[in-house]
């Protein structure tokens, strides 16, 4: 329920700017959905206020707001779209203009990164970093109050990101451009634009990179922000549920428990590709065709002998070829991972520790494919 809090929130001001507007129907949707994402007092006093009064909460009306001790206090909606306290405070800044409301519906209509970009799908990468640096800076949530500016900025992050990758713009290009979803689909957000292209890096983390953080970036939870707060949220329903919780994790706990007793009674295999002192697998033998090292018991000689040793042997290479294989594919694709972020953030230290790899397992993958060649 709490994770809810901020687009209940949200869900408020949207409401405050429509009763400023004289917007009755869409202040009631607004205001019954903050109510239903996270009851608060302020949304509660804002819809008796508009049950009572029916739409005197027009442009320039007064709301009374009820705080948490049973007190009032007031806000006036200025025409200009900010709010004067009633208490002679400061005026609030959240203000925003037509020109950025009809940015932000352009770009929430666009379905193709490029058109969220302005570009065409010949663009070049200079094309592509003035467009997101142009957008960025009047679409950033500090500069731009608009609803639904949080949105459009992740978009043009995320569009920014993935055309500038070159595998990914590739296969963005493959696969055409994107439908987005419908609003509330991915945990209330306004837009759900990844569709498998999601970005390696966040629309804030990107704008700072660009602009060396130009602009705080509070507005905009970062994803390791944004999984804390999942974490401190599982924790407090962990806390809360109890023991109605652990009845219902027996079942996994069970599942659990029968899969360890299940391993303990399977028997240890005749051989290991490492030297287990635990199991005695400590004797030393090397397979006949691809001369690859593997670990036995002391009677492993009299118990395998003649075809059951072949089969062994054979058991053995397809386990090492295997290891190597996947131990190959990491090596590249943590070399091509840090030789992409290094393009990135022009980092040369990240680029040479890419050169300087030295793919010991794809160097043995070759001696393999050779030997097999050569037999």
């Amino acid at each position: 329920m709490e994770g809810n809090r901020d687009e209940a929130e949200k869900c408020i001001n949207i409401a405050t700017k429509a009763l400023n507007a004289g917007e009755k129907d869409k202040a009631l949707r607004f205001l019954n959905k903050a109510e239903k994402l996270y009851p608060t007092p302020k949304a509660k006093a804002l819809l008796e206020s508009l049950t009572k009064n029916g739409s005197s909460a027009g442009n320039g009306a007064y709301c009374r707001q009820r705080t948490t001790d049973g007190s009032t206090e007031g806000s006036r909606a200025r025409p200009d779209g900010e709010e004067q306290e009633a208490g002679g405070g400061e005026p609030s800044t959240k203000g925003f203009t037509k020109d950025q409301v009809d940015g932000v519906q352009r770009i929430k209509r666009c379905k193709d990164y490029y058109e969220v970009l302005g570009t065409s799908k010949e663009a070049n990468e200079e094309e592509l970093k003035r467009a997101y640096r142009k957008l960025a800076l009047k679409f950033h949530p500090d500069k731009n109050q608009a609803p639904g500016a949080t949105d459009a900025f992740k978009k043009i992050g995320n569009a920014y990101a993935v055309l500038s990758n070159p595998d990914k713009r590739r296969q963005y290009d493959l696969t055409g451009g994107e439908e987005p979803t419908s609003p509330g689909h991915a945990h209330g957000q306004g837009f759900d634009f990844h569709r498998g292209f999601e970005a390696d890096i966040t629309p804030e983390d990107l704008f700072n990179m660009f602009f060396g953080g130009g602009f705080p970036s509070s507005k905009t939870p970062t994803r390791k922000h944004r999984t804390q707060r999942r974490v401190s949220d599982l924790l407090f329903v962990v806390v809360q549920g109890g023991f109605s919780m652990f009845i219902q994790l027996m079942p996994i706990v069970v599942l659990i428990l029968v899969s360890i007793l299940s391993q303990l009674m399977v028997s240890t295999p005749p051989y290991s590709l490492y030297s287990r002192p635990s199991t005695g697998q400590t004797i030393r033998r090397q397979t006949e065709n691809l001369h690859v090292d593997y670990y036995v018991s002391r009677d492993f000689k009299s118990e395998y002998k003649g075809s059951n040793l072949q089969k062994i042997e054979k058991n053995v290479e397809e386990d090492y070829v295997s290891n190597v294989r996947n131990n190959c594919w990491k090596e590249r694709q943590t070399k091509t991972d840090l030789l992409y972020a290094a393009k990135v953030y022009r980092d040369d230290r990240l680029r040479k520790k890419a050169e300087l790899m030295t793919m010991d397992n794809c160097r043995e993958l070759e001696r393999l494919n050779d030997l097999y060649r050569g037999g």
